[in-house]
C-alpha cells in the first residue's frame, strides 16, 4: 500500500470514528440535583449534579471508546475506566464527570442518607445508573457505591488542569475555598459548548 492509499484509509477511519461517536449520543436534558450540607460531606454551595439519563446508546459497540472520545472533544480529558469507591468521598480540587459504559450500579450521592430524617435535613439520594447514563459532579459532592453488576464500568473525566483528590473527612477553610473557587468548565462534556451545563452551570 502506497503512503497515499495509507492516508486516505486513516481518514475514512477517523470518519467512521467520529461518525459512530456521533450516532450514540442521544441528546437529553439532564436532572439536576441539589445538595446542601450533609453533616462532614460538603456539597457545593450553588452547582447542581447533573444526571443524564441514557445519554448514549447502550447497545453502542465499545462504547467506553465512544465515551472517552466524546468527553475529550468537549473538553473533558478521560483519565481513567474503573468504578466507583464503596465509601463516601468527595473531591476538593475537581469537576468529574462519570460516564457510565457497561453494566449497573445502585449509588448515593449527596453523603449518607438518614430513613429517619426530619422533612429539612439534608440527606444523600439513592440512584440506579445504567449503562448509556451519565453523571456530572460539582466539587464537594458526595458520592458512593453500594452495589454494583460484575461488569460495571465508569469513565471518569476532568475539565484540563484539574487533577482530583479524595476526601473522606470535613473540610477546612482552605478545602472549602478550593470546592468553591474551582473554574467553571466552558463546555458540556456530551454537547459541548452549547450544551445543558453551560446553562444550568452558569444560572445556579
Amino acid at each position: 500500500m502506497n503512503r497515499r492509499d495509507f492516508n486516505k484509509l486513516l481518514a475514512t477511519a477517523a470518519t467512521a470514528s467520529a461518525t459512530n461517536a456521533f450516532a450514540a449520543i442521544k441528546p437529553t436534558t439532564p436532572e439536576p440535583l441539589h445538595f446542601a450540607r450533609n453533616g462532614w460531606v460538603p456539597n457545593h454551595p450553588t452547582l447542581p449534579v447533573l444526571l443524564y439519563r441514557q445519554a448514549f446508546d447502550p447497545n453502542t459497540p465499545d462504547l467506553a471508546s465512544v465515551m472517552e472520545r466524546t468527553f475529550e472533544q468537549n473538553g473533558w480529558p478521560p483519565q481513567w475506566r474503573n468504578g466507583v469507591y464503596d465509601f463516601h468521598h468527595y473531591h476538593s480540587t475537581a469537576h468529574e464527570v462519570l460516564g457510565f459504559a457497561a453494566g449497573s450500579a445502585h449509588l448515593i450521592l449527596g453523603g449518607p442518607t438518614y430513613p429517619d430524617a426530619a422533612p429539612n435535613q439534608p440527606t444523600g439520594r439513592e440512584i440506579i445508573v445504567r449503562a448509556g447514563d451519565v453523571a456530572v459532579l460539582p466539587t464537594g459532592t458526595g458520592h458512593c457505591r453500594l452495589s454494583a453488576t460484575p461488569d460495571f464500568l465508569v469513565i471518569g473525566a476532568y475539565p484540563p488542569g484539574e487533577s482530583w483528590d479524595i476526601c473522606r473527612s470535613a473540610p477546612d477553610a482552605a478545602t472549602l475555598t478550593h470546592i468553591n473557587q474551582t473554574p467553571y468548565p466552558p463546555s458540556d462534556p456530551i454537547q459541548g459548548l452549547s450544551g445543558p451545563l453551560t446553562k444550568l452551570w452558569s444560572t445556579s
